[in-house]
């Protein structure tokens, strides 16, 4: 079997481009994906930050072991002293249909980011911390041109994005962004250099703990200092399922990626698999947009590091000063399950991933963004590559559907016998216009290549 290529793939060509030079660095994986991330904390904002949380893939080549951490959100209240105050509702408008969320300091859980990026630089990395966050630092510093597709993104979302200090950023001349206008973030390289002094720990027990605090709960949110003090990275198990001869190993999400993985019919063969994909795919959950975005990487020495991370739509409160916004997960109704307790860690369909060949070593490293389309995104991705034979970038490339119970969503272009036979099993066809970001944002590197979703301004660079 080919090896993989060292590379990186992500969701914009600046955030690709800060772990491909810590690759060239002498970086790990590992290294290189959190420079990455908090570049992407930087340039895709849109999506992701600092006040996110996220979940971590790593594959060791040497010894074939594959480590799933979380560092997504924790619901807040531990202290015991403040009850939430009211969220704020704001309509999304996505696929021409409104989606209500809620904002503000109540919507705002425990942010992992920094612990997260942390824990993975700890175990895996080579690298000073520093060299590691220097990047996104220098990005922070100038500020970033908007993709287009990220601008669209924002088009849909500018309405919780663009609430209160926001405005400033992402509506600077009283409109939103277009592709190639500059996203900066005042106050975030300050921010990010002082993470790079400290470490993590500054969000959390350090300088920036009580910042965040008093900016939560000024605005209306149970976030205290305990909260923060006691948040810990965790790792969990690894699911596996076999596709095509090959292993795919990740944690298990929300939307059960694996378990659908594991579901899908013997043959494979198009266009005879249309009906038991979809029928694998079917989703009971509501549709939601998701502001999630993925990095991809794989080393000289064949390890593989997956981070996705997310900021639901952004809560609208801001670390004064830092340029920060934080997540809005207890407002994202999707993931709001009837076990949330104060501490009690949330949950997520975010699902970064590996595959692994015959022999054991490294086939694929994807992840996707894109809430329950995550699913769809990267089981059609690995279908492309291992089933189909097609490289990376037209894997990602090519139309995509995703069902919502008996309804296929599907993008302009794909075969049409697959949608006759979907048809005849009863299933409801809805075309859409055009590739789309709703369909998720999947980037990967493998044995196909590497390549990023251009449905989000996705890249893919080899080292």
């Amino acid at each position: 079997m080919k090896r993989v290529a060292a590379g990186v793939a992500a969701s914009h060509p600046a955030t690709a481009r800060a772990g491909l030079q810590v690759l060239r660095d002498g970086g790990t994986a590992a290294d290189a994906a959190v420079a990455a991330v908090l570049a992407c904390c930087v340039a895709e904002t849109i999506f992701t930050g600092l006040g996110g949380g996220g979940f971590a893939t790593y594959f060791e080549a040497a010894t074939g072991t594959v480590t799933c951490l979380d560092f997504f959100v924790a619901v807040p209240g531990t202290d015991g002293d403040r009850e939430p105050g009211p969220m704020m509702s704001v309509d999304v408008f996505f696929g021409g249909l409104p989606q209500v969320y809620s904002i503000g300091g109540a919507s705002v859980a425990v942010p992992g980011v920094p612990a997260g990026c942390g824990e993975v630089h700890r175990r895996w990395g080579r690298l000073p911390w520093a060299e590691v966050v220097a990047p996104a630092s220098a990005l922070a510093k100038t500020g970033v041109p908007i993709p287009d597709a990220h601008a669209r993104t924002l088009d849909s979302c500018a309405p919780a994005l663009a609430w209160g200090e926001g405005a400033a950023v992402y509506t600077p001349k009283g409109r939103n962004l277009v592709d190639g206008e500059l996203l900066f973030h005042p106050g975030l390289a300050t921010a990010l250099d002082a993470l790079a002094v400290v470490g993590p720990s500054i969000f959390y027990t350090g300088d920036f703990a009580p910042i965040l605090v008093d900016a939560v709960r000024d605005a209306g949110g149970a976030l205290g200092p305990r909260d923060l003090a006691d948040y810990r990275v965790l790792e969990t198990p690894v699911d596996r399922a076999m596709l095509g001869g090959y292993e795919v190993r990740a944690r298990h999400d929300l939307n059960r990626v694996v378990d659908t993985i594991a579901g899908l019919p013997a043959d494979l063969s198009r266009p005879r698999r249309a009906i038991g994909l979809a029928d694998a795919l079917r989703d009971q959950g509501r549709q939601k947009i998701g502001d999630t975005t993925n990095v991809s990487v794989v080393d000289p020495e064949g390890n593989a590091c997956v981070i996705t991370t997310t900021l639901g739509l952004g809560s609208g409160v801001w670390l004064p000063g830092l340029g920060i916004n934080l997540n809005s997960m207890l407002g994202e109704g999707e993931l709001i399950t009837d076990d949330l307790a104060p501490g009690r860690r949330m949950s997520s369909n975010m699902c970064p991933l590996v595959v692994i060949d015959g022999d054991g070593r490294l086939a694929v490293a994807a992840g996707s963004a894109g809430a329950s389309r995550i699913r769809t995104a990267l089981i059609d991705t690995l279908l492309g590559v291992l089933v189909d034979g097609v490289d990376m970038a037209t894997a990602l490339a090519r139309p995509r559907f995703h069902v919502v119970d008996d309804t296929v969503h599907v993008e302009p272009g794909y075969p049409r016998d697959e949608l006759t036979l979907l048809a005849g099993a009863g299933y409801k066809i809805k075309q859409w216009s055009g590739l789309n970001h709703y369909f998720g944002g999947a980037n990967a590197v493998g044995q196909a290549g590497a390549a990023g979703d251009p449905r989000r301004g996705g890249v893919g660079l080899l080292l």
